[in-house]
Formats: C-alpha cells, structure tokens, sequence
C-alpha cells in the first residue's frame, strides 16, 4: 500500500555506501529520503554532485541526506568514485542499496514495468511522520531550492505553529490559524483584519 502524507514512514533497515544503518537511527532527525532511477545516468550525476553541494545547509537544518536506488552496493560506490575523480565532487551522503526493491516498494517508488526507482523525495519528521513528497520525470532533474525552501517552510510550522503563504520564503511572514469559534472568527474581525480566515504574522 502506497505511503500518504502524514503516514508513519516505513522502517527500513538496510546497506549503504556509509555503511548499515535503520530509518530509527535517526529519529529526532528530519529526513529527506530521493531515490534516483539509476546509477551513471546524466540528470542523476548532477542531482547527486547539486545535493553534495548544499549538504551543509540540510546539515544545519538538522536534515539527513539519504539517496536510493535499486543498484547494487559495488555499483554505488564505483559511480560515487567516479563523480568524485571525474568532477571533483565528494558525496557525503548514505545512499541505500535496494537490490531486492523492498524499501522502494514500501515508499511507492518504483516502476515496476522499468524495474527501476522513480525520481521521488520524501521529507520525514522528527517523530518519523511523512510530511512532504514529490515525484519528478526521469527526465527532469529536481529543484533542491524547492526542497531546501519546503524544509524550511515545514520547520517554522514544527516550530512556530505557522503556516506558509504561495512563495513563501524565509524571512516572508507566516500565516496565523483560522480561528476554531464564531465568536474568535468577530474578534479577529474586530482586530480590524480584512477577513476573519487570514491573518499574517511576522516571523
């Protein structure tokens, strides 16, 4: 059955380039979980070598990085060394080593005609909650701007109780709940705000 938003994400335990580890490890931790469709494929290369390259700022918002695909472990690791002789880049990120596509199939990621993981990520709670996912074409790399921003936009909410206005960006105002009473509903009209079910808050 297909993972939905604010499903408790699917444990896993696995290998990886970094070596064992299980989902639990990182609880307390927001994780962001993509599965690439292959290794040594052009838009993958550059996805892995853009990830590498904002590595710190998920590291400082508390972020693991975790890559998947249904590649073998040796596999992984020669393409990790290549992009590391060939471009310059270090991955320093866990990628997952599905061979049997266990972890794959329980997050809804993989094609099962083709055989091989989607371009999908999932962003992960603290308390191991499906918060965030989306799916991209093989042929279309990811917007790591927009996974960064969707990050952040779901921390202010984890942290501040506040929601996010279209294009929303850190810094931009927050969005207060609606009221849950008719009566908090006149007072918020009466507090000279437009309408009674938005009200911006600044951050």
């Amino acid at each position: 059955m297909a993972v939905k938003l604010g499903d408790k994400a699917p444990e896993f335990v696995v290998n990886t380039t970094k070596g064992p580890l299980a989902l639990s490890d990182f609880h307390g931790k927001w994780i962001v979980l993509f599965s690439h469709p292959a290794d040594f494929t052009p838009v993958c290369t550059t996805e892995f070598m853009g990830f590498a390259e904002r590595y710190d700022e998920f590291k400082k918002l508390n972020a693991v990085l975790i890559g998947l695909s249904v590649d073998s472990l040796q596999s992984h690791i020669e393409w990790l060394k290549d992009i590391k002789e060939k471009f310059g880049v270090d991955i320093p990120f866990p990628v997952i080593a599905d061979i049997n596509k266990e972890v794959a199939r329980s997050y809804n990621l993989i094609d099962e005609k083709a055989g091989n993981t989607v371009r999908g990520v999932f962003i992960i709670d603290p308390n191991g909650i499906v918060r965030w996912m989306i799916y991209y074409p093989a042929e279309t790399g990811r917007n790591i701007n927009e996974i960064l921003r969707s990050l952040r936009a779901l921390q202010l909410n984890w942290d501040k109780k506040l929601a996010t206005p279209v294009n929303w960006n850190p810094g931009d105002r927050g969005i207060v709940p609606q009221p849950s009473t008719l009566e908090d509903a006149y007072k918020r009209i009466n507090s000279g705000e437009k309408v009674w079910y938005l009200k911006y808050q600044e951050v």
